[in-house]
């Protein structure tokens, strides 16, 4: 029995979680959650999961949630609640699923107190790789990555040695305007870009498909979890998102990992690992209903985004904790119809040239980065 700490329970990731965690009761308890705002959802899942401890994102939250809950129950609020659920209870396995730079302190916390960390917060180790890596080399903690790319590389890399491998080549399904070009992506509409083709993710992670800063954020994050050089890291459009990535070793065999477009399959892995459970209400992967399979090269011009990423990373230093900081703040705004598709690439841009880079920062450099970079980005839009 493993007991799960839950980052973001309310979430896409979380919420796929813990119907593996209800699929499999003899396996996984829930002893520790954390969700932002919505009461009816967290409450609902407190009173099937009943964890041990619960954190929400604001003091009026808490009191609010503390009404309809049993005294026995823990209830913490903001950035020392998110620390308490990842690393101040009795659970073996964190699974980070909170979305956005919030997800960095608890996952350091939770290192530091041994715990195996399954990682679906790509920004903890886009906009400070280094210094997570170093921590959990230092505690013996192996980072587990629960993205669907990341994961099939982990599982192409096993049994083989770091030295054999030529690429990691990350799949992108090119979001909900692939087909689009650049000049049709003018006046598109945020209804437009939630319409991903392949999966169902939640609205900034779509988005951020859309732009493909997502695969652009995975390279940055495939940098750190396998710890290859960004020349060694490809990116390949394929349409059906049926191959989720591959490793291209020396001899020129290439390793691929095929399944259906279900998160819940890398999801339980990173629970389940070595052995692997069966997935109650999975699809089976059945080639001859494909028919076949499509890939091509992607224009880093088209795709403006994806470039700024891979240009951010080899800068490395505090320049994607800029990278990422301007994106959510553009996304969020484009969400809410404030700035055009278009604008998103451009703001990311522009705070990318207007920033002093810092070359090695502390956690304290790139929190504090962190906040003006957004502070300065609403400045772009006023």
């Amino acid at each position: 029995m493993k007991k799960i700490s839950l980052l973001g329970s309310t979430g896409s990731i979380g919420t796929q979680t813990l119907e593996i965690i209800r699929s499999h009761p003899d396996k996984f308890k829930l002893e520790a959650m954390s969700f932002g705002t919505n009461v009816k959802a967290g409450l609902e899942q407190i009173r099937e999961f009943e964890p041990a401890i619960v954190s929400v994102k604001t003091k009026e939250v808490k009191d609010e949630l503390k009404q309809y809950l049993p005294s026995h129950i823990d209830v913490f609020y903001g950035k020392e609640g998110l620390v308490k659920v990842a690393a101040e209870c009795d659970t073996e396995v964190v699974v980070n699923a909170v979305m956005g730079s919030i997800g960095l302190e608890p996952t350091l916390a939770a290192i530091e107190s041994k715990k195996k960390i399954a990682i679906a917060n790509k920004e903890t180790l886009v906009t400070a790789g280094h210094l997570v890596t170093r921590k959990a080399q230092q505690h013996g903690i192996e980072l587990i990555p629960v993205d669907s790319e990341h994961s099939a590389i982990y599982q192409c890399l096993k049994g083989n040695a770091p030295k054999e491998v030529k690429k990691l080549i990350l799949t992108a399904s090119g979001g909900s305007f692939r087909d689009k070009s650049r000049e049709q992506l003018n006046g598109v509409t945020v209804k437009d870009a939630l319409n991903h083709p392949n999966w169902s993710m939640g609205a900034k992670i779509t988005i951020d498909s859309a732009t493909m800063m997502n695969k652009g954020l995975e390279v940055i994050e495939a940098k750190w979890l396998f710890d290859m050089p960004y020349e060694k890291i490809d990116v390949i459009l394929h349409k059906e998102s049926i191959i989720h990535s591959m490793v291209e070793y020396i001899d020129g065999s290439v390793l691929a990992h095929l399944g259906t477009p279900d998160m819940k399959v890398p999801i339980q892995y990173a629970l389940s690992k070595p052995s692997r459970l069966d997935l109650q209400g999975g699809k089976a992967l059945n080639l001859w209903e494909i028919g076949s399979l499509h890939f091509e090269k992607p224009d880093f011009e088209r795709f403006r985004c994806l470039q700024l990423a891979y240009d951010a990373g080899k800068a490395e230093g505090t320049m994607p904790t800029v990278l990422n900081a301007a994106n959510e703040v553009a996304v969020e705004a484009f969400l809410k119809n404030q700035i055009s598709f278009l604008q998103i690439e451009e703001i990311v841009e522009r705070a990318l040239n207007d920033h002093t880079q810092i070359t090695d920062p502390t956690l304290e450099e790139i929190i504090s980065v962190d906040h003006e970079v957004r502070q300065i980005v609403k400045t772009y839009m006023n």
